[in-house]
């Protein structure tokens, strides 16, 4: 199995993910991996690591999530593969939840998105979105 970290999605993936009639809730797995340091696209000058980039990022995302009545279900640091085989791993998974996939559009639209992006983009070397949709409700018997 090959992979490709990306920053942004291929314009088949867009059509894909805005294709008509999914309105159930989804839940995005997001594979991170950090530069080591923070790139920003307008060249400023910076200190930072792209994980303190993406964190600032990441500090601004809870709000426009809530604003489209998502959430962040988890996030965690990642240690050790457990099973399976990749050339590097990743730094960080997070997961995050949308009411649909319309509400995951609307929130990168948003204009407190827009602004808190750059942090992401220059935090970022590359991740990978697995679009998931819940099979059973935890607690549930």
């Amino acid at each position: 199995m090959e992979y490709h970290n990306a920053l942004h999605p291929t314009e088949e993936q867009i059509a894909g993910f805005t294709a008509p009639g999914d309105d159930q809730p989804i839940y995005m797995v997001n594979l991170l991996k950090f530069r080591e340091k923070a790139q920003y696209t307008d060249g400023r000058a910076t200190t930072l690591s792209g994980r303190e980039a993406y964190a600032l990022y990441g500090a601004g995302v809870i709000h426009t999530l809530a604003a489209v009545n998502g959430g962040i279900v988890f996030s965690g640091l990642v240690s050790r593969l457990m099973l399976g085989a990749v050339e590097e791993l990743w730094d960080e998974v997070a997961i995050g939840m949308y009411p649909s996939r319309a509400a995951m559009l609307e929130m990168i639209s948003l204009p407190e998105y827009q602004e808190i992006s750059v942090h992401r983009d220059a935090g970022l070397a590359g991740q990978l979105n697995i679009e998931t949709h819940a099979q059973f409700a935890p607690g549930a018997s």
